[in-house]
């Protein structure tokens, strides 16, 4: 990640500093930028947590930018066919949705990535947090974890899980429970949320562990059962769900997270322009509505903040891969 990280407040001291003279072409740049509207790349299907994210950024920096930014589904590769094109976009008008898995798991499962998470990019703010939510079809009998692991240690490999592909954040979260409950659980990869879910609401799935944004809707409507959350406490939307924790495994903590990147190459004085335009959308009340009532968790933080954050996930999620032996597709 490129560590220069100046907000307008910082350009304007250094531009006294200097005389203006040398900075003043940098803040003209800073001030015109954007000019055209804003690619906001999104790397996966319609349909999962990362659009309901990406969309509500998307409409709040579209106010206060003053041009369009609109959200371009790229799905394939577990992410990595469109890091890969962002990282070479060079009309600093494309942005990517960052998250858990492009960032903090796929250096370890791909031999070769087509980008590298921690050049190619510049950090520019952590968005949400998502609450994980350990999800099984209605007709499953099993109305909690405790009966779901037992229904599991019975039936070694029989039951089946699905997630948006290798390496997605619902199958990082479920071989994270697997790990925990000591299960064997059949893990059955689609090209995307939308799918996953689909096949999950006709029985096709026996369980899934999916982002409260793509998933609570189902949950509150009976076509699929809730049986523990990976969060450290019980979410407001379902009080009456206890977590993974609270069912037997202390310590136990799961939770998916959209950040937005720009390439390395957007200029500092547009990236400090830009992370101050994301903190307030992200935190404007009708965003902070649109997120909450999907239980997702409203962040954004600074881009150090975020930049610091990436590293320390890199360094938790890299021993759970290789003890789990993910493989790409």
């Amino acid at each position: 990640m490129t560590s220069l990280h100046l907000n307008r407040r910082d350009w304007l001291k250094l531009a006294a500093a200097a005389g203006t003279s040398a900075l003043a072409p940098s803040l003209a740049r800073a001030q015109a930028w954007p000019a055209k509207p804003i690619r906001l790349v999104v790397p996966f299907a319609p349909g999962g947590s990362s659009e309901i994210v990406a969309r509500s950024t998307a409409a709040e920096l579209t106010k206060l930018l003053g041009v369009s930014v609109f959200v371009e589904n790229k799905p394939g590769g577990a992410g990595n066919i469109a890091m890969g094109e962002v990282a070479r976009a060079d009309d600093n008008h494309t942005l990517i949705l960052g998250h858990i898995g492009t960032l903090a798991v796929n250096p370890y499962i791909f031999p070769k990535l087509p980008y590298d998470p921690n050049k190619d990019f510049r950090a520019i703010s952590l968005l949400s947090k998502v609450p994980s939510l350990y999800v099984v079809h209605p007709d499953l009998p099993a109305r909690n974890l405790k009966e779901f692991v037992a229904l599991a240690k019975g039936k070694p490999g029989k039951l089946n899980y699905g997630s948006a592909g290798n390496g997605s954040a619902g199958h990082l979260a479920f071989e994270y429970l697997k790990a925990t409950t000591g299960t064997f659980i059949t893990h059955v990869p689609y090209r995307g949320s939308g799918p996953q879910i689909t096949d999950l609401l006709s029985g096709r799935l026996d369980a899934a562990a999916v982002g409260a944004p793509a998933i609570l809707q189902f949950i509150k409507t009976g076509k699929v059962r809730c049986i523990a959350t990976g969060t450290t406490q019980r979410i407001p939307q379902l009080p009456d769900v206890p977590t993974v924790a609270e069912q037997g495994y202390p310590g136990f903590e799961m939770t998916q997270w959209y950040g937005l990147l720009a390439p390395a190459t957007l200029p500092p004085p547009a990236a400090a322009r830009l992370a101050e335009m994301t903190i307030k959308a992200v935190r404007s009340p009708s965003s902070t509505e649109r997120m909450s009532a999907d239980a997702a968790l409203v962040v954004g933080s600074s881009p150090e903040e975020f930049a610091r954050f990436i590293a320390q996930e890199q360094q938790r999620w890299k021993p759970i891969v290789a003890r789990a032996a993910i493989k790409p597709d």
